[in-house]
């Protein structure tokens, strides 16, 4: 037993969530990773995975149980995202942002939206979380999507851009800002848009470095009319809603970033311990074996603190961002570096598509530029010190 499956078995799931959790590892190597290269080279959207994901009905296990779900933990959720990402990053974003999309329903949405939307979501029903704009990225104030009140309607004008899911959705939830209030924080106010609303169009698909398997869509919303009824709350209540959502979509995307980094970890050292050079393995060199402890140890650290924030959420804490800040940081910064370092220990070999590395190191480019630069959550972090 390595220091990294030892941690793994300290993670606390009740019964029920340890055997989904198998369930889940066990259809993500087995189902999802063989496929994970042709998806990537092909740029095709993983409508198997899909279905698998809804056979295990893992949509429900973020759907409190009164409205068809099964309300598991928050820290069963982020391992269940660690390990579909290691399998295929495409398809653990494709997954996570349902999550990410549905929160701030089911924190802020009336009695009567979650009632009829959520079951829906338990089900196997795709979201997306429309935020960025070309003008407005980290900066999600800045965003110029118009919600403009006409009767029991609110009509949406306005594009937005990098919207995973954004080709594929059945419910959209949308931030923009209430025509009829000028201050621009105060005006963000949250709707949720249903497919096959007239106006809504994908006007373009991003083909991108990595994550090539997951669509990523500019979407165009031109005079969209939406029911009064599918407003979050009320106007100018988003800004809220948005900071309440990352606060738990940026500690998921850092699962996904360590999903990513495991199976880094796994390819290199499964490699190194086979491929010699100079008439040894190239794992029994001192410099690699440096190399290696420090990649371990950031590995279980960032694990140990993955779980440290899922507790905290699972404990009922809410005020998480720093946390979540730190985690997102970290976790997308080791990704980053253990791809790297796996396709340089892979040689020449890992510059080529045969082998896992290459795609990996694509994969993990973005978890470093989205939910928030890096750079903006080092400011977010440093800043939470200056006294007040």
């Amino acid at each position: 037993m390595t220091v990294i499956s030892r941690l793994d078995d300290q993670l606390g799931l009740s019964d029920d969530e340890a055997i989904l959790l198998k369930s889940v590892r066990d259809f993500a190597r087995n189902e999802i990773a063989p496929l994970a290269a042709h998806h990537d080279e092909t740029g095709d959207f993983p409508w198997e995975n899909v279905k698998g994901i809804n056979a295990l009905g893992l949509n429900a296990m973020f759907v409190p149980e009164a409205y068809g779900g099964a309300g598991l933990s928050y820290l069963a959720y982020l391992a269940c995202v660690r390990e579909i990402s290691a399998a295929c990053a495409s398809t653990g974003i494709i997954w996570a942002t349902n999550f990410h999309a549905v929160k701030p329903l089911i924190d802020f949405g009336s009695e009567e939206q979650k009632q009829r939307l959520l079951p829906r979501v338990a089900d196997g029903a795709l979201a997306a979380l429309v935020i960025t704009e070309p003008d407005a990225g980290s900066d999600a104030t800045g965003m110029r999507t118009k919600f403009t009140p006409d009767g029991d309607e609110i009509i949406v004008d306005g594009s937005k851009t990098f919207i995973t899911n954004g080709d594929v959705a059945d419910l959209y939830i949308i931030f923009g800002k209430w025509s009829e209030t000028a201050d621009p924080k105060a005006a963000i106010s949250c709707l949720v848009l249903e497919k096959g609303t007239a106006g809504l169009s994908v006007a373009r698909l991003e083909d991108k470095m990595g994550h090539r398997a997951s669509s990523t869509a500019t979407l165009s919303f031109d005079n969209c009319r939406v029911p009064k009824a599918n407003l979050l709350r009320g106007p100018g209540e988003g800004l809220k809603l948005l900071l309440a959502s990352l606060n738990k979509s940026r500690p998921s995307v850092g699962a996904h970033a360590l999903g990513i980094a495991h199976a880094a970890f796994e390819e290199a050292t499964s490699y190194i311990n086979g491929r010699k050079q100079s008439g040894k393995k190239i794992i029994e060199f001192q410099g690699i074996q440096f190399l290696l402890a420090e990649l371990a140890s950031e590995l279980a650290l960032c694990d140990a603190w993955l779980m440290h924030v899922g507790r905290l959420v699972d404990a009922g804490v809410t005020d998480i961002g720093i946390e979540a800040s730190i985690l997102k940081m970290r976790a997308s910064d080791l990704a980053m570096r253990m791809t790297t370092e796996a396709v340089q220990l892979h040689g020449g070999y890992g510059y080529v598509k045969e082998y896992k590395v290459e795609r990996l190191m694509r994969d993990a480019k973005i978890t470093q530029i989205w939910e928030g630069t890096n750079q903006i959550h080092r400011q977010l972090i440093g800043r939470s010190f200056i006294e007040r």
